[in-house]
């Protein structure tokens, strides 16, 4: 999540957000936040991810993880900021949790794939044999019946 969008469910201004950050970065390691580079931004401007760089306050945003987002919260320390929180952690958990039921359909279509992929071959078998069955080989035949001398 951008730092602008936490800084509003936070109910805090982004500058103050950002300063909070600043002042503990130590707390925030590469896998908790990040800030973007010039490039991410212009691509989400050309997308139109955001209306304009105006949007994101003048700077460079920052990404959260779901852990910089607790972490966030442990450094801003209002009752507002712990609400959220654990609001943002319940919504991570279930997504962890739709992701892992999903997995499990995933695997197990992988291992009816593999079941079908192993018959692949049975069944071409199979019908190269009813293709003989249905136009057998044009032998010539000797003729039935009466013969004249």
């Amino acid at each position: 999540m951008l730092d602008k969008d936490l800084a509003e469910l936070y109910d805090v201004k982004p500058t103050r957000l950002r300063e909070q950050v600043k002042r503990n970065i130590v707390r925030f390691p590469a896998n908790f936040m990040f800030q973007l580079t010039d490039e991410e931004v212009k691509n989400m401007v050309s997308q139109s991810a955001i209306p304009s760089r105006r949007h994101l306050g003048g700077t460079l945003p920052y990404a959260f993880t779901e852990h910089g987002v607790l972490m966030l919260a442990n450094v801003l320390r209002s009752e507002r900021a712990i609400q959220v929180s654990i609001r943002i952690i319940e919504i991570f958990v279930k997504m962890r949790e739709m992701l892992s039921s999903h997995k499990d359909v995933l695997l197990k279509l992988e291992q009816l794939e593999r079941k079908v992929t192993g018959h692949d071959d049975d069944i071409q078998l199979i019908f190269k044999y009813l293709k003989q069955l249905l136009a057998p080989p044009q032998e010539p035949r000797p003729k039935i019946g009466f013969r004249s001398r």
